[in-house]
């Protein structure tokens, strides 16, 4: 990694001879006739408060990536795909997610806005693809809350189905106080959920080494003996090599949704002390740890359990369909379903705050640019955008249709719409960061004057955007295997929504893709170099020993 000219913060004047704010000329970023882009609003600067420190927004992504997917979905990705196809799905998706990880560290530390990748596509690309992206992440982060909430009230009813109403009326609540109050506070609530997680993933695995390896008195050693028989592979909606591929196409597809949530550590640029710095090593750090955590519990998942083992048809929405508490049940360790329900509910309650923070955030940023009604600028005296928080507590009630079964049905039509969500990030960050490395070339700006910078990301960003594309249009592609139809699945697969909002709102605006020229890549140059950021300074003695943050 090579990095010079530790920038500033994302808050000050972009023109170092002016005291305020400056409006890009409008024909030169948006095309004539529209309106004036530029980095970093005043309002953010001014009205939101920078609380955030780097091991806050790491252990928010960490947070954000380990969820009930880790603890409970493996064990629809082993009978899939078997132990090798599992292990090589997770594997291959954690190379995108590297490649997604480095794009939006370079491309945030340039322009350290409030919306992150939202914002950046409107620099870089199209402000009509700012508003698409900005729109889409909003309805997929409000309903992500009520969605949460609900799946927080299933864990719930692992241990009592009394008051259901009540339940989630608690974690409304909460979810609203940790929105409301100081930033600082909701960084510090995720802080210590990222590490109930971490050391939950931790024990989990040295406990299925334990068990595997024959420690458990009374339980013999179990090797690799289910990557025998049944097999590494598994065959998935046909027979054959086809079936064993498409197992394990099936298996990287939905562990894109696993990893969802890194993309979100920039969100609250403007809120993080020295950005410029901390994002990008946050990104760098994210990406290797959560590829390691989720490698270790899948292959250590597959020496556990077989993959076509009958217990793993659990759908219960609880710890008893984790693999993890299959293997323990079987060992006789009786206290891991508790355990494991109990860190799965604070993950629920963590991904509720995560969508909080970047919805508010990003419909903040989508105001900012006159994208959003102005009301959703209001902040409170210590820097929270108190309206978009109301907003999305309002949305958040929406949980109490968990309440109704046809109401129910209703509310996850509306969900599965957001299934793409991810990917679609995914893409901008990657079609952004591609974007920068085209303007530089096109301005004679060398990578080297770049705040992060890393010389095979031009070539990542490329290969990353292919396989994110085609993981977009596969999606779906079980419903096209004979007799496996389903409309509802085909719609919500494989039509964004995104591509609705852009369009509508390129055809209402009239906006210009922006030319690579116009790109104000300089501009933040002069402001990083001008302004620099206070130096961090690298650890020592025992705190060189955290691999966390």
């Amino acid at each position: 990694m090579a990095s010079n000219g530790v920038g500033a913060s994302g808050g000050r004047d972009l023109d170092p001879d002016s005291s305020k704010n400056v409006f890009l000329d409008d024909s030169a970023l948006v095309g004539e006739g529209q309106d004036g882009v530029r980095i970093v609003d005043e309002q953010e600067e001014n009205n939101l408060s920078r609380s955030l420190g780097q091991r806050h927004i790491q252990m928010i992504a960490l947070a954000g990536a380990i969820g009930t997917g880790l603890f409970l979905s493996l064990g629809g990705a082993l009978q899939t795909g078997g132990p090798l196809g599992a292990l090589l799905g997770y594997a291959f998706v954690g190379l995108v997610v590297c490649a997604v990880q480095f794009a939006l560290g370079e491309t945030s530390a340039l322009f350290p806005v409030t919306g992150s990748f939202v914002r950046h596509a409107e620099l870089l690309v199209d402000p009509a693809l700012g508003f698409a992206v900005g729109w889409n992440v909003v309805y997929g982060t409000y309903l992500s809350v009520p969605s949460e909430i609900s799946a927080a009230l299933v864990l719930i009813q692992y241990w009592t189905d009394k008051y259901p109403a009540l339940w989630i009326t608690l974690l409304i609540l909460v979810t609203f106080l940790v929105g409301i109050i100081f930033v600082g506070i909701y960084g510090e609530v995720e802080f210590f959920f990222a590490l109930l997680k971490i050391l939950l993933v931790v024990g989990v695995v040295i406990m299925g080494l334990v068990i595997d390896l024959g420690g458990v008195p009374g339980q013999e050693r179990i090797g690799f003996r289910y990557w025998k028989n049944p097999g590494p592979f598994v065959e998935y909606l046909a027979s054959g090599s086809l079936g064993q591929f498409l197992g394990f196409w099936a298996v990287m597809i939905n562990a894109v949704y696993s990893f969802a949530g890194v993309e979100s550590l920039s969100v609250a640029a403007a809120e993080t002390k020295n950005p410029r710095q901390n994002i990008p090593k946050a990104c760098h750090r994210v990406f290797a740890r959560v590829s390691i955590f989720y490698i270790l519990a899948v292959l250590i998942v597959g020496m556990l359990v077989p993959s076509n083992d009958s217990a793993l048809n659990d759908q219960s929405g609880t710890a008893s369909q984790s693999p993890f508490v299959i293997a323990a049940a079987r060992a006789g360790i009786k206290a891991v379903p508790s355990i494991i329900n109990a860190v799965v509910l604070t993950s629920a309650w963590s991904a509720s705050n995560q969508s909080m923070l970047a919805g508010t955030r990003i419909l903040y940023g989508l105001a900012i640019k006159k994208q959003a009604p102005e009301i959703f600028l209001r902040t409170t005296k210590w820097g929270i955008p108190y309206v978009c928080v109301l907003f999305q507590t309002a949305v958040a009630t929406l949980a109490f249709l968990s309440l109704s079964n046809n109401a129910l049905t209703v509310f996850y039509w509306f969900l599965d719409l957001t299934a793409a969500g991810t990917l679609v990030s995914w893409s901008v960050i990657l079609f952004n960061h591609i974007r920068l490395h085209q303007a530089l070339k096109k301005q004679g700006i060398s990578r080297q004057e770049l705040p992060w910078h890393h010389w095979w990301t031009p070539y990542s960003s490329r290969v990353g955007l292919f396989f994110c594309i085609l993981f977009l249009l596969t999606g779906g592609f079980s419903v096209f295997i004979k007799g496996n139809w389903d409309t509802a699945t085909f719609i919500s697969s494989d039509i964004p929504i995104v591509i609705i909002l852009y369009t509508g709102w390129k055809l209402f605006k009239g906006t210009n893709i922006q030319t690579l020229e116009s790109i104000p890549i300089q501009m933040a140059l002069d402001e990083m170099n001008d302004n620099p950021e206070e130096k961090i300074t690298p650890p020592k003695g025992w705190a060189r020993l955290n691999f966390l943050w």
